[in-house]
């Protein structure tokens, strides 16, 4: 069965659209409705900082020709998962140390179920966004849609060649909304485009995707511009304290929901730049794109709990926290966060990694990320002064003992100069047979 319809689908069809409220969302409802489509517009609360009142946009969709039109509040929901991501350290992009925290992926899981069960709930059976061909947002939708509903079918207008054709830029997209009376009055023309909720702010395209543009020319959404001189930014400590993975208070404040959490948390750290990042990424169709992130709260929290995860686990465990972190924040960001796999990775470092991590820590934050660590503490931990200390304090071992485990790893390090001295002679030989063909021109260095 095919499920993507490839131009618009018959007269009186029932379409369910993700609605932002911006130009192009507009102009899909209006263009799909007066050819005949019953649009059912949906709108994802998700406490997104670039817009003042997520309820006024419903409104605009039935302006603009929707049949019905539904806010969905997903602002819990977005925590509740950008949590699970910080427990397991699903976050797979990162440069030198600094990370994007899957903050649009996290969003889009969300969304995407979110809306697909709503339009079950409405008799609505085919889903549409405004996501293109050269994103990832396109396999995102996809995939989420039909683990929520299986006879789901799609219809994306920036798939239709119509579409395309007819309303494929800004300026015809404006153009026509002008036709029907229905002018859409947008701000200055900015050098990039935002996608924002509130785990973070994703900015890319347009001069973003010049690596001769930097951070200086993005107007943060969630932090200072830290890196304007003439910024004020005094240093601050703040004291996060987990319980069993879970952030539950900041600078000594309980919150009544992890949302209310999230947002101070965005805020104490975006007053000093904390979590903005550069990244070059590999998008789901294997070919690089760019992006600025902020992620304020995200980042502060993210401090705290490898700090805890770095005193509390061994270094096992931490390996497996560090290597399945990665491979389920790949997952996430091709849209397979409820997939069994990620389940499966996700139950296991929630339930032994996440879970026995309890404590405290204070933390200096000054500009950017600049910070240092001032304290930590947790009921149990497998860091304590005594074990190693440099003065002379009983220990669990001595000398001795010392000496006896360094002997024990004779017998491995002997045998791995064996096998090294065996190989290099193998090398040699080899290099002295010019043809072979699984070597190509008989470099041994190609050798597998």
């Amino acid at each position: 069965m095919a499920r993507i319809h490839r131009s618009l689908p018959p007269p009186g069809t029932r379409l369910g659209l993700a609605f932002s409220g911006g130009l192009d969302t507009r102009c899909a409802v209006a263009w799909l409705s007066r050819n005949g489509i019953e649009v059912y517009a949906y709108t994802a609360d998700l406490a997104q900082p670039d817009e003042k009142d997520p309820a006024d946009i419903p409104t605009v969709a039935l302006a603009h020709g929707a049949r019905r039109a539904r806010l969905l509040d997903c602002r819990e929901a977005l925590v509740r998962e950008g949590i699970v991501a910080l427990q397991c350290g699903a976050f797979h992009v990162a440069t030198a140390g600094k990370k994007y925290f899957n903050t649009t992926p996290l969003g889009r899981a969300v969304t995407a179920t979110a809306i697909v069960q709503a339009m079950r709930e409405d008799g609505v059976d085919c889903f549409g966004d405004g996501s293109t061909h050269k994103g990832n947002d396109i396999q995102r939708f996809y995939r989420y849609g039909l683990l929520v509903n299986p006879a789901l079918t799609i219809y994306k207008p920036w798939l239709d060649p119509r579409f395309v054709a007819e309303l494929g830029g800004r300026a015809e997209m404006s153009a026509y909304l002008e036709r029907l009376g229905l002018p859409h009055r947008t701000s200055a023309e900015r050098a990039y485009s935002t996608d924002a909720n509130c785990l973070g702010a994703t900015h890319e395209a347009k001069d973003l995707e010049r690596l001769d543009r930097g951070l200086h020319v993005v107007e943060p959404l969630m932090t200072v511009p830290f890196w304007r001189a003439e910024v004020p930014i005094d240093p601050e400590r703040v004291e996060i304290e987990f319980e069993r993975g879970v952030p539950v208070a900041l600078g000594g404040r309980r919150f009544a929901s992890r949302l209310e959490l999230m947002l101070e948390a965005n805020r104490v750290a975006g007053r000093h730049g904390l979590g903005t990042s550069d990244q070059i990424e590999n998008r789901v169709v294997e070919a690089k794109s760019r992006g600025i992130y902020e992620a304020p709260g995200m980042a502060l929290l993210h401090v705290a709990y490898e700090r805890l995860l770095s005193a509390i686990h061994d270094e096992n465990t931490l390996e497996l926290y560090h290597t399945l972190g990665r491979r389920l924040g790949r997952w996430l960001y091709e849209g397979r966060w409820f997939d069994p796999a990620a389940m499966l990775v996700k139950d296991a470092l929630r339930r032994w990694v996440a879970s026995p991590v309890t404590g405290r820590v204070v933390v200096e934050l000054r500009r950017g990320d600049d910070y240092s660590i001032i304290e930590t503490s947790a009921p149990r931990m497998a860091y304590a002064p005594d074990k190693l200390s440099m003065e002379k304090v009983a220990t669990a071992f001595g000398p001795e003992d010392r000496m006896g485990a360094l002997e024990v790893q004779t017998l491995s390090v002997l045998d791995a100069r064996d096998q090294l001295l065996a190989q290099l002679e193998w090398m040699r030989r080899l290099s002295d047979r010019p043809e072979l063909p699984w070597l190509g021109a008989g470099d041994p260095e190609s050798a597998p």
